[in-house]
């Protein structure tokens, strides 16, 4: 017996593995310069990559920390020898442009807030020591994952003889 699905509707479901990276030294850049890029760097920060950003205008809270920013138009060429590549461009068109330009070049990106067009998502991170704990949704609720992650965090420091070995 055959069963057909009920609905039609395609979904797109993305099926991202949870890995750890080690970053540290790597190249990272991230295509623009605002909240959103501001955003991923304090994330990106407690793991000692190389961190570049390339924008028209980067925000002042940017220039003010020790990373590399070019004021410029990104150009394709910019991907070259990074890691990973954050599209965070208010610019969808410029952010699809990133990610076909990084396909191109085999190097992984992340379209932040579209997961359809991401390479890898970045989960919510608790990260103690050596100890570091993942929280994803594959794209779908990030809220949710740092609801989870807050959780854990909570839990972990509520009892410090949790994290002794």
């Amino acid at each position: 017996m055959i069963m057909e699905a009920k609905s039609k509707k395609k979904c797109f479901v993305k099926s991202f593995m949870p890995i750890s990276i080690n970053v540290r030294g790597k190249k990272v850049l991230l295509v623009g310069g605002g909240k959103v890029a501001l955003h991923k760097i304090m994330s990106l920060k407690n793991f000692n990559c190389a961190i570049t950003i390339i924008a028209r205008e980067v925000c002042n809270e940017i220039k003010a920390m020790p990373y590399t920013y070019l004021e410029k138009d990104y150009d394709e060429n910019d991907l070259e020898g990074y890691l990973l590549v954050y599209a965070c461009t208010n610019d969808s068109a410029l952010n699809q442009r990133i990610k076909a330009d990084g396909e191109k070049k085999r190097i992984l990106v992340n379209v932040v807030d579209n997961p359809e067009l991401c390479d890898f998502v970045s989960p919510a991170i608790y990260k103690k020591d050596n100890i570091s704990i993942a929280v994803s949704s594959n794209g779908e609720d990030v809220f949710m994952s740092i609801k989870i992650r807050n959780l854990i965090q909570k839990y972990l420091e509520s009892d410090t003889t949790l994290l002794l070995v």
